[in-house]
């Protein structure tokens, strides 16, 4: 069953689209990432579907509810974990499960069983009675997920998760995710730039650039419809590692990018050492082989990394910033 229905969904903020007719749907119970760089359209995507923003065109249903015309339905049906931080941080964390709950009118003694099951599910039951400010990144992020989840939403948006986390309390915190849909049984959309995050989370990957999805699927559909392994040879010369290596039969596809060239193609490893003896005489800087990742993907599809791609969104906003101050 269809838990979330996107058609067609636009939203333009002046002359400047950062959402261009996005369609896709979400089944019950799927853990659906948008995957993209910093600007790309995700945040301003999922609060459209939230009610946060009006959308300029297009429709979308959450359970069975629109976002125009039943918003108060839809709100009843979702939590939301922001990107940014919204915990009250002179609140305990247990006032801040309880203030949530008065905020959607749960009756006292449920307010308080739940607030007290999530807490413990989060492994915050020990230190729900002290105040938010002493908590470390991990822990608030564990907090906002648990009063996210506090009012049974069937539909949980996550917005960058785990940013500005560091590794190892961002591994924790994908295991408390992936086991709160298992035991929520919840429909999770999450929004992410980090690749291994989509990767090991998502049933299932919308990646988005520039407002507009590019490709949908499973990591491992995304990664194997690219095809093959992937060779990057990184040269002063990449003109000529091209020019030599796009003549071969077996190379399924070859592209030159930022000082270096990407190969596809199958069984890399009987075709290393024959690429070595087409490549001398060139400045070769390195050479690395390694199965397609999301990273591959996104660079199949777009020409550009999505490091390259966030480098390039930044200087277009300050160009925006320019002539809006000038104007």
């Amino acid at each position: 069953m269809v838990s979330i229905k996107v058609e067609k969904l636009t939203k333009s903020f002046g002359d400047f689209t950062a959402v261009n007719d996005v369609s896709f749907s979400i089944g019950k119970g799927e853990v659906f990432g948008l995957l993209g760089p910093n600007g790309a359209g995700k945040t301003t995507t999922i609060s459209m579907l939230a009610t946060l923003l009006p959308a300029t065109s297009g429709k979308a249903e959450i359970e069975g509810k629109s976002i125009t015309s039943d918003q108060d339905g839809v709100r009843k049906s979702i939590g939301i974990v922001f990107q940014d931080q919204s915990l009250d941080d002179e609140l305990t964390a247990y006032e801040n499960m309880d203030l949530h709950g008065r905020l959607y009118r749960m009756e006292g003694k449920l307010r308080k069983e739940r607030a007290l099951e999530l807490l413990k599910l989060v492994e915050l039951e020990g230190r729900k009675d002290d105040l938010v400010k002493t908590f470390s990144g991990g822990m608030r992020r564990r907090l906002e997920i648990a009063r996210g989840l506090l009012h049974r939403p069937k539909v949980l948006f996550l917005d960058e998760p785990t940013l500005g986390l560091d590794p190892q309390t961002r591994n924790k915190l994908w295991e408390y995710i992936a086991q709160l849909n298992e035991a929520q049984k919840i429909t999770v959309i999450l929004t992410t730039h980090y690749m291994e995050e989509a990767d090991r989370l998502c049933n299932r990957i919308a990646i988005i650039d520039r407002g507009k999805i590019i490709a949908v699927g499973t990591p491992s559909e995304l990664k194997e419809g690219i095809g093959g392994d992937v060779i990057t040879v990184k040269s002063e010369n990449p003109e000529g590692v091209y020019a030599r290596l796009s003549k071969e039969k077996w190379v399924k596809r070859i592209e030159k990018h930022d000082g270096s060239v990407t190969v596809n193609l199958a069984n890399a490893e009987k075709h290393i050492a024959g690429m070595v003896k087409m490549l001398d005489g060139l400045e070769i800087s390195t050479l690395s082989v390694h199965k397609p990742t999301l990273e591959d993907v996104f660079l199949h599809f777009t020409g550009r990394t999505i490091r390259e791609e966030e480098a390039g969104a930044k200087e277009e906003m300050r160009m925006r910033h320019r002539v809006w101050s000038r104007g």
